[in-house]
């Protein structure tokens, strides 16, 4: 990829909808988990492992030889009741995506789409953490025991910013930089 495409596919903001509007806490992103989990199979290339530190999901994209990149997207929502009046707002009393994590994970998930399509030489681990707001979550070093490759070393892990189109593009950027070093 030699630079970041302006547009992002309808098919991951209305992804990021769905997910805003079925917001789950921490440890019970069952659902999410089976969205990503199943987003990630229907891509080229990603061995995709689900049950990671709970709910958690990795998907890894393997180009040849090179460097390793993590790339990390939060799942879990807040217990906080939505009043928005969106028309994807949540439909789970008492639930919503207050924090930007169903974004997180659009996101990654639609850089996942864009590094299918064009893989860049070296690995790159998709991690879909759970429980990030439970304050003792999932984290990244709990799920390597679980299940995490532990034969790539991460080089960078981003969280990503509140806009599908610029998070997507910033990540692919980020991710292009890193490898090509």
């Amino acid at each position: 990829m030699t630079a970041p495409a302006p547009e992002i596919d309808a098919h991951w903001f209305q992804v990021y909808r769905h997910l805003h509007a079925h917001p789950e806490l921490s440890y019970a992103e069952f659902d999410t988990a089976a969205l990503v989990a199943d987003e990630l199979r229907a891509l080229p290339g990603w061995e995709v492992t689900a049950g990671v530190g709970g709910t958690g999901v990795v998907g890894v994209l393997s180009g040849g030889p090179g460097p390793a990149i993590w790339l990390r997207a939060d799942m879990d929502a807040l217990p906080v009741a939505e009043e928005t009046g969106l028309d994807y707002a949540s439909r789970t009393p008492g639930v919503m995506h207050a924090c930007g994590h169903d974004m997180h994970v659009a996101a990654l998930l639609a850089a996942c789409a864009r590094l299918s399509a064009e893989p860049p030489a070296g690995t790159v681990v998709a991690i879909f953490q759970p429980a990030e707001e439970s304050g003792g979550g999932a984290l990244v070093e709990q799920m390597l025991p679980q299940g995490m490759p532990a034969n790539h070393s991460p080089r960078f892990a981003p969280d990503p910013e509140q806009t599908l189109p610029a998070a997507t593009n910033a990540l692919l950027v980020a991710a292009r930089a890193e490898l090509a070093r």
